[in-house]
């Protein structure tokens, strides 16, 4: 019993010091532990697996990459925190990457993003690049690849979203990150932020009366058993990302660096691809059960001016990310 200890303890050593294996130890691969809040069958998990089997295959005997669904690991918010030092070694949030740097909160701009194509434009731009990836590592972050959560959609229990004043009074869940909240409060809902694993039971309750998200994420989690109706609203694209903590990365021989961080950004196009996929295949799932009906973007775009001009005034850098994003379209 104390030699299965001191093993364990020992094995914990040597990873939080940095060491990698010696050559008499090679066949016992270094563990990374990828962490996220969605559940098996959401893009977030077929991504991730994705992800893992193809970085396991290539450095096979060096790194085992385990994926963690269901928020195993933690919520967002104490991911992102715990990815700072190491536990986990890597996450895949979305929304709440604005709380790491707020300029991330460019893409909570309602329709900034038109399509994939789109945002594969903008995660390749070197001047968004710039702006969001090199200040990471300072922060103990490193950003690997810029994969997706999707298009928004907005579900509810009392009746179809077709204009902003359609939401006035409905207690609506978000993601954490202010500029969520900031944008539905202008279109006159009540939106208050909740982690994504209780958001089931909130609406089968009527803690909340709706909530909003894409596709894979609605289906995975069976929001359509607690909930009545289906707005098309499309109002945000939301990136996901795949980060890992900096001294972790560091350690790593450069190159495993090199092989890990090629498959991670080959891993977008994947995403962007199956996430498009899923669009197309769960609309017949979702609703039946769910009604759904189409909203008027228009009208949610004009809604929208206020929060684009408060982020361009707050956020240092914002004014400029909106105009580049949007002359990429």
């Amino acid at each position: 019993m104390r030699f299965a200890k001191l093993s364990v303890f020992l094995g914990s050593a040597v990873l939080s010091l940095g060491l990698w294996p010696a050559a008499g130890l090679a066949q016992q691969p270094v563990t990374i532990r990828l962490g996220h809040v969605g559940f098996p069958g959401s893009l977030f998990d077929i991504v991730s697996t994705r992800f893992a089997r193809d970085v396991n295959a290539a450095l096979k005997g060096r790194v085992e990459v385990r994926v963690f669904h269901s928020s195993q690991l933690g919520t967002d918010e104490q991911m992102i925190k715990g990815i700072r030092v190491g536990a986990p070694e890597m996450a895949y949030p979305s929304t709440i990457m604005s709380t790491v740097d707020q300029r991330y909160g460019v893409f909570e701009m309602p329709y900034i993003i038109v399509n994939r194509a789109h945002m594969k434009k903008v995660a390749e731009n070197k001047e968004v690049q710039k702006a969001l990836f090199d200040g990471l590592p300072a922060r103990g972050i490193r950003l690997l690849g810029v994969w997706e959560n999707g298009f928004r959609h907005i579900t509810n229990n009392l009746r179809p979203i077709v204009r902003p004043e359609d939401l006035k009074g409905i207690k609506l869940r978000v993601p954490g990150g202010v500029w969520r909240v900031k944008m539905f409060q202008a279109y006159g809902a009540n939106p208050s932020p909740m982690p994504f694993a209780e958001v089931y039971s909130a609406l089968q309750s009527g803690v909340m009366d709706a909530q909003e998200n894409p596709f894979p994420q609605i289906h995975s989690a069976k929001f359509q058993e607690v909930q009545k109706f289906l707005s098309l609203t499309g109002h945000v694209y939301t990136p996901g990302y795949l980060i890992v903590n900096e001294a972790f990365w560091q350690k790593l021989p450069k190159d495993v660096q090199q092989t890990i961080a090629k498959i991670a950004w080959a891993t977008g196009d994947f995403a962007r691809s199956e996430g498009e996929r899923l669009d197309r295949e769960l609309i017949s799932k979702l609703a039946p059960p769910m009604r759904v009906n189409e909203a008027d973007k228009e009208a949610f775009i004009k809604a929208s001016s206020a929060v684009y001009e408060e982020f361009g005034k707050q956020i240092p850098g914002g004014a400029d990310l909106i105009r580049i994003i949007q002359s990429l379209r």
